[in-house]
């Protein structure tokens, strides 16, 4: 997934608002598309040198699957997918206790109808986006000063530019948030979890089935999922961990945390973090949300997991940001790009949406729960209620029909 220089040609003036995104992972170069769809001139920014390819599965539900038809890219997605039939728990000994299959209610289960590694689907989003979007790698907002007109914004690299609006999309630590409204302790709600997934080759018969085992007494986790390359599969390590103070960013600490946490847990395990030091994609992170008031400030604003994560444990993450993205996109647009109003009616759509999945995150973090006097007790995810909150979280909010989209409705 290289860079080649026609990724920093600036597409040609349209004449529209000047809108700078932060963050090409999925929500960026989604966004990107909307605005650009929208007449806005649009500049992405990453700090990586180039996409960065593999990472976790992410799945698109109900209306996120409706936005992605919308887009035109259904069938780019799918052909991207990693194909997975399905889901078996198992015991320490390989057996299976319970199995989930990818048509399940309607492909909004368990295993999603569309399932994707965010690499993979962060390369559609840009491939789709390139020809009218300009992309600018290796580099990051290093300062930024907004007045009543627009946003002067300040490189790292040292170029100076004013945008008329600036949208933050640059994931959990977002630099952004930090920068506009404030240290991330404020917004950063831990869900007492640490997540690991790295790619490992498939010496593990691994085909077209995840595999789980969870050992409840000790709340670990340990998984492995098909993609796309049959010689290769996911691997993922879930893990208690109620203060987690390893540095994000270094390496070399978070696999010794991650080997001293996950020894003795069974099953294939060994196995799976004997590849530990080969992983050209590895990562480990605290299983984390975002919970905030508002999530914009004049003209600055952020979409996905930079303003409101639900954590993986809801599921939703990758839903979240292209509804998100669809819907700040049109409302801005609906408003005659002014920012306060738009702003506004994107909050308004999205809250709703947005925090039943951070509850369906917390439950599933609390389900996960080590046993013990001052546990809480664990969700009992079999009455009504359960089922009204996984319809608000999946297709619990509306897609307006913003004008000159085709073919779409309300």
């Amino acid at each position: 997934m290289s860079v080649d220089d026609s990724k920093r040609e600036r597409p040609v003036r349209t004449g529209g608002p000047r809108v700078l995104v932060a963050g090409a992972s999925i929500a960026g170069p989604a966004l990107a598309h909307w605005l650009r769809r929208w007449g806005a001139e649009v500049t992405v920014v990453e700090r990586a040198p180039e996409l960065r390819p593999g990472g976790q599965a992410v799945d698109a539900r109900g209306v996120a699957r409706e936005v992605i038809a919308r887009m035109g890219l259904d069938a780019a997605v799918r052909a991207a997918c990693t194909d997975t039939a399905g889901a078996h728990t198992v015991d320490a000994d390989g057996r299976v206790l319970e199995t989930f299959r990818a048509d399940d209610e309607g492909g909004d289960g368990y295993i999603a109808d569309i399932e994707i590694l965010r690499g993979d689907l962060a390369q559609v989003l840009y491939d789709a986006t390139r020809a009218g979007v300009e992309y600018v790698f290796g580099d990051r907002i290093a300062a930024l000063t907004q007045d009543a007109d627009g946003v002067d914004v300040v490189f790292a690299g040292g170029d100076r530019r004013r945008f008329d609006l600036v949208v933050g999309a640059d994931g959990l630590h977002s630099e952004l948030r930090a920068m506009v409204f404030g240290p991330r302790e404020r917004f950063l709600r831990h869900l007492g979890h640490v997540l690991a997934f790295y790619s490992v080759p498939n010496k593990f018969g691994l085909d077209r089935w995840l595999l789980e085992h969870q050992d409840q007494e000790s709340g670990r986790s340990a998984l492995l999922r098909p993609i796309q390359d049959a010689t290769r599969a996911m691997a993922m390590f879930y893990f208690p961990a109620a203060g987690f103070d390893v540095d994000h960013r270094d390496v070399a600490a978070q696999k010794a945390l991650l080997r001293e946490r996950m020894a003795g847990l069974g099953w294939l395990t060994a196995d799976i973090l004997a590849h530990l030091d080969d992983a050209p994609d590895f990562y480990l992170d605290q299983v984390a949300q975002v919970v905030m008031d508002r999530w914009s400030s004049g003209r600055v604003a952020l979409l996905g997991d930079a303003g409101f994560s639900s954590s993986p444990m809801s599921g939703q993450g990758t839903g979240l940001a292209l509804v998100g993205a669809y819907v700040l996109a049109g409302e801005l647009a609906a408003a005659g790009w002014d920012p306060a109003a738009g702003f506004d009616r994107y909050e308004a759509r999205m809250r709703s949406f947005v925090e039943a999945n951070q509850e369906i995150g917390r439950l599933n973090a609390q389900s996960r729960a080590l046993p013990g006097p001052d546990a809480e007790p664990r969700p009992d995810f079999t009455g009504e209620w359960f089922a009204e909150l996984v319809g608000r979280a999946i297709n619990g909010v509306e897609l307006p029909d913003y004008a000159g989209v085709p073919g779409t409705t309300a």
